[in-house]
Order: structure tokens, then sequence, then C-alpha cells
């Protein structure tokens, strides 16, 4: 019997792709690791799982948009307001009381595969040409935090209830 045949459905896992690239090493690293995440949600683990993404979204938008901010990219508060918008609707997806059931997990794991998909062929590919135009050395960026500074934590931390 296959799984749709016993109710079930197979997980919607979108795996990184080279495509993927914005040949910025730190933002596709960073990029990486966000599919392995969301590709790890399953129910027996979803709340550790899901902290531990919402802690790395936090870093990854952080370096992110300090990487966008210091390099003077024009396009950084409309990005900035994408990455709010973003915040905003995990917020409300995750605060609406609703249990883990294995049809919610997929339901989340739908929304934030299309949604990096959708933002990093959009958007941070824009990024990643117009850096690559206006600052042709490589990319020189500390290395990935582990835990964001406090000083970027305010609005997602406030949003996703991070401490």
């Amino acid at each position: 019997m296959s799984q749709e045949e016993n109710g079930k459905h197979a997980p919607f896992v979108i795996e990184w792709r080279k495509g993927f690239q914005v040949n910025i090493e730190q933002v596709d690293t960073e990029h990486q690791h966000l599919f392995a995440l969301v590709k790890a949600l399953n129910l027996a683990s979803v709340e550790k799982t899901v902290e531990e993404l919402l802690d790395y979204v936090v870093v990854h938008f952080s370096n992110e948009q300090d990487l966008m901010e210091k390099s003077g990219y024009p396009g950084f508060e409309q990005h900035l307001k994408l990455h709010e918008d973003f915040a905003t609707h995990v917020a409300d997806f995750l605060g609406n009381g609703e249990a883990w059931t294995e049809e919610r997990v997929q339901e989340l794991r739908r929304f934030l595969n299309k949604w990096l998909v959708g933002h990093i062929m959009t958007h941070d590919l824009r990024f990643g040409r117009w850096y690559t135009e206006h600052h042709p050395a490589p990319a020189v960026v500390a290395a990935p935090v582990v835990a964001a500074p406090k000083a970027h934590r305010g609005f997602l931390s406030a949003l996703f209830g991070l401490k």
C-alpha cells in the first residue's frame, strides 16, 4: 500500500541545488543549512527542530542584512521588509495554538520550502548579481555566526518569542 493510499502524503522536500547559489559564500552556506533544517522537520522532533530553525533564521537574516547594509545595496529596505513579512507569517502560523500533527508539520515544510526557493531565486539572486557587479573581489565576511548578536535579535526574537 502506498503512502497516499494509507492516508499519508510523502513529505514535501526540496533539496539544495547549485542553481540556488547567489555566489556569496556565506549566504550560500547559510541557505544550504536552512534547507537542511527544513528537510529535518518531522513530527517526532518538530519543537526542537523549529526552535533550531528559528534561531538560524535570525542568524541568517541578521548576517544577510548586515552584508547588504554595509555594501550599500540599494534594495536593502525592500529586502528587510520581505524578511519582516516572512517573520510575521511564521509567527502567526506558530502562534495559532494548534497541536503539531503530521499534516501541520508538512504545511510548515511546504511554506518554508516555497518561500525559500521563491525568495532566493528572486530577491537573493538579485542581491548576489548586484554584489558581484559592485564588489568584484570575493565577499570577505566573517564566518557564519552561531548566535545572532543581541542587537540584531529585537524584531525577530519578539515575533518568535526567542530569549
